[in-house]
């Protein structure tokens, strides 16, 4: 571990930890080169996630229409077929949102960051939320999920490589309070937009879809 009259040295006497981590990138130009990178990942990330949340909520409003249709013409079978395929969509859509929102929470800490250079404070619950959700959205996006375990890698070593110049052990960097709030405000957040861009499902449809999807009772 580096002792702090060597870190004191390598930081040229700023006067204070983010003066001295932004000497820090200046000398040590991979350090600053992996946050600015994954900052430029994740905002493309998040930009492709608009992409596809919008191609997912004009199949929404496809189906919803075929939804009306079916029940118009008595066709409940068809009405729950469809209906069923909209709650698919609205729970990936959901996860989808939560993800984007709480990308674009990492995206502004990342800024924080690059800026004032508290590595610790800022980075450790970004690391923390971003291995969370590859988790959600691996099951959807898998290539989207691998991105994100390459970012997550690279930010976890800077946080090391600044918490071992500091003589400050990072901990666990994956269970963090802030992570969590951070999580927790995206899923509310996500919620209010699903509200606003995909309206409520009538009664009737879903009614439609829980009595296709019954189980069966036999005769006595």
């Amino acid at each position: 571990m580096v002792s702090m009259s060597d870190f004191e040295k390598r930081w040229a006497g700023g006067p204070s930890v983010g003066e001295k981590f932004k000497e820090l990138f200046k000398k040590k130009e991979p350090i600053k080169q992996k946050l600015v990178m994954a900052d430029y990942k994740i905002r493309a990330m998040v930009s492709r996630l608009e992409v596809f949340i919008e191609r997912l909520r004009e199949r929404d409003r496809t189906l919803f229409e075929r939804v009306v249709d079916a029940l118009t013409q008595g066709d409940e079978v068809r009405a729950a077929m469809y209906a069923n395929e909209i709650a698919e969509i609205r729970k990936m859509v959901r996860q989808l949102t939560v993800t984007q929102v709480a990308l674009e929470q990492v995206a502004l800490r990342l800024d924080t960051v690059i800026t004032m250079g508290d590595v610790m404070a800022g980075l450790i619950p970004v690391v923390g939320v971003i291995r969370e959700l590859r988790g959600i959205i691996k099951g959807i996006m898998p290539e989207m999920s691998l991105e994100l375990s390459e970012v997550e890698e690279g930010l976890r070593d800077v946080v090391i490589s600044a918490g071992e110049a500091l003589g400050m052990p990072a901990g666990d960097i994956y269970t963090t309070p802030e992570a969590r709030k951070i999580l927790e405000e995206a899923k509310i957040v996500a919620e209010q937009r699903m509200k606003e861009k995909f309206p409520e499902l009538p009664s009737a449809i879903t009614s439609a879809a829980q009595k296709a999807t019954a189980p069966a009772t036999g005769s006595a």
